[in-house]
């Protein structure tokens, strides 16, 4: 065996995580830019999506459900890769971008070997959410100006003023 470093060395690795569970972190230095992994799983409907998971608790919030676009639904609970694992924070290091309804995280910055990766989840919020959707979906991530959930869009503080919308 050679000694040399291989070029398919991984980029990453899945262990356990200061913000939650299991975390996604980086063996070697990541350049900004890079397209590190595809969200991997089953490929659902919609309404597979919410008859596998209608009867979770409400206060549950680990799902690795993941919209691709208007028809498809990747569940990586089933078939899903290290992708899965990576964690929420409201001061990401990746995104996740969308291509023919596939889902890639890609680095936004220079990622150190050793850091965690994450993304801003930007969960939906739908009007059939429960008033304390905000704390099942907390964030823990500990950055500065930490929304304090994982929910999009934040929601105002009372008395602020509207601002234009996307």
């Amino acid at each position: 065996m050679s000694a040399r470093r291989s070029a398919a060395q991984p980029l990453i690795e899945v262990r356990p995580s200061s913000l939650h569970g299991l975390g996604v972190f980086a063996l070697r230095r990541i350049p900004r830019g890079t397209r590190v992994i595809e969200y991997l799983g089953e490929r659902i409907s919609h309404e597979e999506a919410d008859r596998r998971y209608e009867g979770k608790s409400a206060d549950d919030n680990h799902t690795f459900l993941f919209i691709a676009d208007d028809t498809t639904v990747i569940d990586a609970g089933v078939g899903g890769n290290e992708a899965r694992f990576v964690n929420h924070a409201c001061d990401p290091n990746c995104e996740s971008v969308i291509e023919h309804a596939r889902v890639f995280l890609d680095t936004i910055r220079t990622i150190a070997p050793g850091e965690e990766l994450t993304y801003d989840y930007q969960i939906q919020r739908e009007a059939s959410d429960p008033p304390d959707i905000d704390a099942v979906f907390a964030c823990r991530c500990g950055l500065p100006g930490c929304r304090g959930t994982m929910m999009w869009p934040p929601r105002r503080a009372r008395g602020a003023r509207r601002g234009k919308r996307r």
